[in-house]
């Protein structure tokens, strides 16, 4: 409980000194497998706002460059978890995520809060880090497709 604690207050603390010119660095820090003119006009414009959205709620426990921090939050970077579940991940981003899970070979089991997103700006974020960062996903997340997911 005390770990818990320790790391909820962590993430607090490094969200709260969060400064907002931190879209700058995440944005030059995604590494893409794929150059920007491959990707569609609609997919560079949902990413950019996601990068916006991941610069302002996920980049404290993320990081700015997606790989997470061992043990207590998951990468992004690379992960096959967001990659082969989709829906579960777009689920964990609309509604919050707690309970176990295994990205890249390794258990996870840190609750995450739900942030009152709306069915665009989860869509945008899954976009941008569904193409950040050695990750790639040639299906556009839209909006639809997020609203039909439930809890």
């Amino acid at each position: 409980m005390k770990q818990l604690s320790f790391t909820i207050l962590s993430c607090i603390l490094m969200w709260s000194c969060n400064s907002t010119d931190k879209s700058k660095s995440a944005t030059t820090s995604n590494n893409p497998t794929k150059t920007e003119a491959s990707l569609s006009p609609e997919l560079q414009e949902s990413m950019q706002r996601g990068a916006e959205v991941y610069n302002d709620l996920c980049i404290t426990c993320h990081l700015p460059d997606g790989k997470g921090v061992p043990k207590s939050f998951p990468p992004l970077a690379n992960s096959d978890y967001l990659l082969n579940n989709r829906v579960k991940s777009i689920r964990a981003i609309k509604y919050g995520l707690s309970g176990e899970i295994i990205v890249n070979g390794e258990i996870y089991n840190m609750p995450m809060a739900a942030f009152g997103l709306t069915n665009t700006e989860v869509a945008d974020v899954m976009n941008y880090i569904t193409n950040s960062w050695g990750n790639q996903n040639l299906s556009l997340i839209t909006d639809k497709e997020v609203s039909e997911i439930k809890p």
